[in-house]
């Protein structure tokens, strides 16, 4: 059966609050959290950008769930911090954490001031500091000199079952790359058609019987103005094409580069609604191309009703629709 979780987005909130949030997920039914790790938000208005792995030790200790982060290794992290971060976390809360990697973007990676590579440069790196992580996991001294470079390092403290490392893709064609190589996908909601794409191009590469988790951008209020006002304010400035968004260098960036979007383009990259049933049939189709967890990013401001209503109504409803379809 599908899990949903709750997308902890710390760009927009202060750690603090994203504990207490993570903590009302999982009161309202909740069974997963995922975090994003940014050094930079997205926005100036967004205002937020608390270090995501210190967060997870306090939030995975706070509550019984599964949690997993999404972050890229190469620049701002040597791989064998990563390896030793995740670890630890494995450690401490076994089978509980899963590690998403992917080639990441300038605003976050350049702050080392060392040259942005091109995407193909940035692959290879990536694909690099898997392999590093992984020799760690598994116990060996590693020395590794390429786009990334390690020397004599070894892991002494590691967890008995090493986490799944998922692949982040947005494009159909990184969704067909990371198919090889990684335990499973993660991506986001796009439009319908296109996200078949990314999930098609996942298995044709490699990925078919592996895990996929989806990260949905929703907004979701008590009115559809709010909704509607709260994701354009909110989320704007990530609405674009996967190129834009890993090259720009700073919130201001992003910030000029949104003045011209409009308030109801928001509609086509972010489900809005405040009508639960509509977000109820949003996530069927999701869970029909075959996705095992979903996490639910509210990209407004409005977290605490969200959770709530989305405990009480939505999860219950697609857990009760896809429980009677398996026994039909």
């Amino acid at each position: 059966m599908v899990k949903f979780g709750y997308h902890a987005s710390h760009e927009q909130f202060k750690p603090s609050h994203l504990l207490q949030y993570a903590q009302a997920a999982y009161r309202a039914g909740f069974e997963r959290i995922s975090s994003s790790d940014h050094f930079h938000p997205w926005s100036v208005q967004q205002a937020e950008s608390g270090f995501a792995w210190s967060w997870l030790g306090a939030a995975m200790q706070a509550t019984p769930l599964t949690f997993g982060v999404v972050c890229a290794p190469g620049q701002r992290y040597n791989p064998a911090i990563i390896a030793q971060a995740s670890a630890t976390l494995a450690q401490m809360f076994p089978q509980r954490f899963w590690l998403a990697l992917g080639s990441g973007q300038a605003l976050n990676e350049k702050i080392t001031g060392e040259r942005w590579p091109e995407k193909i440069e940035r692959n290879v790196r990536l694909k690099e500091c898997v392999d590093v992580i992984r020799a760690l996991w598994d116990g060996n001294t590693v020395t590794h000199h390429g786009f990334v470079r390690v020397e004599e390092a070894k892991l002494y403290t590691r967890p008995e079952v090493p986490p799944l490392i998922i692949g982040a893709a947005i494009t159909p064609e990184t969704a067909e790359w990371v198919g090889g190589w990684a335990d499973g996908l993660i991506t986001i909601s796009h439009p319908y058609t296109k996200l078949k794409e990314v999930v098609e191009a996942f298995k044709r590469g490699g990925g078919r019987n592996k895990p996929m988790y989806l990260k949905v951008q929703l907004s979701y209020a008590q009115d559809e103005e709010t909704a509607l006002r709260g994701a354009y304010e909110q989320w704007r400035t990530n609405i674009f094409q996967s190129p834009v968004l890993a090259e720009l260098r700073s919130p201001q960036q992003f910030d000029a580069a949104a003045q011209f979007v409009k308030l109801e383009d928001m509609y086509e990259y972010v489900r809005i609604s405040a009508e639960p049933q509509r977000h109820i049939e949003w996530l069927e189709e999701f869970v029909e191309l075959g996705f095992e967890e979903i996490y639910l990013h509210n990209v407004n401001k409005e977290q605490q009703r969200f959770i709530e209503v989305f405990g009480e109504q939505v999860m219950p409803a697609l857990v009760t629709a896809r429980s009677t379809a398996y026994l039909a």
